[in-house]
């Protein structure tokens, strides 16, 4: 390893290793507040709550899938609702880009529907990133994981983002630990992050391109012999496309089972099973794999953190009346007053 590599590493674990025991949540950015829509819109949440543990009940998959559409908004150009616009004429949809053709078009359907529901109680004052945030949540929630307040505030924004800006910004599943750690430090995200997001794999499922390479032609030495012979029955070839669960343990929970997997060399991606390989990384893997309390403070810590990525705030963007189109000149909103109490034109 040079010089550079080294001091770059050895600074991510310092930084890693300052576990954030006296502050529970991150500070916000200006514009968002905990209680943003606690008196405009009182039943905002339980409107969402509701709502999910209904689609959950007949459909678990979009529990991780909900949780995705955020990730992957968060991701490129900031949690303002990008990924949720539909292609026009001045360009294609963030959805059409490689990355984004495994996120559920359901997803998308779900997050207006809410928008709808909250619309028509509420008044168009809540955006649709302030709806995809508070989904991510309850995806967690409601599948056994942490509760949390989620800072609101945000508004959507009006800029679709091109094809290359999105592969540039979402994480591949082939990477490497370091090139992971290199990526979350460019977003302003630390190692305990990198690990404690990773952990939202601890329910979902995967397709077989994604994991293949480290089947054929030849196995990975980190993957768990027997485990590999369960992926080879999933995928007898380099071309099959079958599905199996992330988290092989415990499947349509959120725990920390993610972690014990990737201690016994049963994570399903690389971009995974590397953050117990490298030994940097390790030492965090461990502790959540040992401690469900610690993964779950961690996880909640670094979400919000994630969730306020390049937010727009006050009078930047708009709150869009259809999630997936952004709203035309003519269109007429209320006026609401934001938490700073000005004036802003929703």
């Amino acid at each position: 390893m040079n010089t550079s590599s080294a001091s770059f590493i050895s600074l991510l674990l310092v930084s890693s290793l300052l576990l954030t025991n006296a502050q529970t949540t991150p500070p916000l950015i200006r514009g968002l507040s905990f209680d943003f829509h606690r008196t405009n819109c009182p039943s905002l949440e339980t409107t969402i709550r509701d709502y999910l543990r209904e689609i959950f009940s007949s459909d678990f998959g979009m529990a991780p899938g909900l949780l995705r559409v955020h990730f992957h908004d968060c991701f490129v150009q900031g949690c303002d609702g990008s990924v949720l616009l539909a292609g026009s004429a001045s360009g294609p949809a963030e959805q059409e880009a490689p990355p984004n053709l495994t996120l559920r078009p359901r997803a998308f359907v779900i997050i207006n529907e809410l928008r709808n529901r909250i619309h028509r109680a509420c008044g168009a004052i809540v955006s649709c990133s302030d709806i995809a945030a508070l989904c991510a949540r309850d995806a967690v929630f409601l599948s056994g994981g942490p509760d949390y307040r989620v800072p609101l505030g945000r508004r959507d924004g009006v800029t679709l983002a091109t094809v290359n800006a999105t592969l540039d910004n979402l994480p591949f599943f082939g990477s490497s630990a370091r090139e992971l750690a290199a990526f979350f430090l460019n977003k302003g995200l630390d190692l305990n992050d990198l690990v404690a997001l990773s952990g939202g794999h601890t329910f979902g499922r995967s397709n077989c391109a994604s994991f293949v390479g480290r089947l054929y032609p030849t196995q990975d030495p980190t993957l768990d012999p027997i485990f590999a012979e369960t992926l080879r029955r999933v995928c007898p070839s380099n071309t099959s496309s079958g599905v199996t669960p992330l988290d092989v343990r415990t499947p349509n929970i959120f725990d920390n089972q993610f972690y014990v997997a990737l201690v016994n060399r049963q994570g399903l991606l690389n971009s995974d099973q590397d953050l117990f390989t490298d030994p940097t990384i390790r030492p965090i893997v461990t502790r959540f794999a040992n401690n469900q309390t610690l993964f779950f403070e961690r996880y909640v810590f670094s979400i919000i953190k994630m969730g306020m990525l390049n937010v727009l705030t006050g009078t930047q963007g708009q709150i869009r009346t259809d999630c997936s189109r952004r709203n035309t000149v003519t269109t007429h909103l209320t006026t609401g007053v934001d938490e700073q109490g000005e004036s802003a034109a929703f």
